[in-house]
């Protein structure tokens, strides 16, 4: 992407001290711009499908695996919530950039089929969340024989 020069409403180029953001706009505390701890981050996902289950994959680090995740399985709704609990050894004050979100996330994905919960399975390797979900026989196809009588 090719940035062009700003220019004022004469049409001439703006002054470089000028080219930046008026700074009066900018809070002090950069930190205190960041999201607020109210909110929940969201977490991002993959599903697919096979012939036989859902499969759902979240990329989470910073958890402890089946201690810092609830999964709720709700006829065709998956509900995966958690916490990345941020470390305290460094002071905030110190930071340049802090991109990674700290804190309560949800995500809850509406599947493409019903699913069967009591046999779902999730597994945890290497910060990768995979949850199996088979899929429901009532949404195999059945072919109906028709009657003649």
């Amino acid at each position: 992407m090719m940035m062009m020069a700003k220019k004022d409403k004469d049409n001439f180029p703006v002054s470089e001290e000028n080219f930046f953001l008026d700074d009066s706009n900018v809070p002090n505390d950069w930190m205190e711009s960041a999201v607020s701890e109210s909110l929940e981050g969201e977490l991002a996902i993959d599903i697919y499908e096979t012939a036989k289950e859902i499969v759902v994959k979240a990329p989470i680090a910073g958890i402890n695996g089946d201690e810092d995740l609830d999964i709720t399985i709700a006829d065709d709704i998956v509900t995966i919530r958690g916490e990345r609990k941020e470390e305290k050894e460094v002071d905030h004050n110190s930071y340049h950039a802090q991109e990674c979100y700290w804190g309560a996330f949800s995500r809850t994905v509406t599947l493409p089929t019903k699913v069967i919960g009591d046999e779902a399975r999730a597994d945890f390797k290497k910060g990768i969340l995979t949850i199996r979900l088979p899929k429901a026989e009532s949404n195999k196809v059945k072919k109906l024989k028709v009657n003649l009588g």
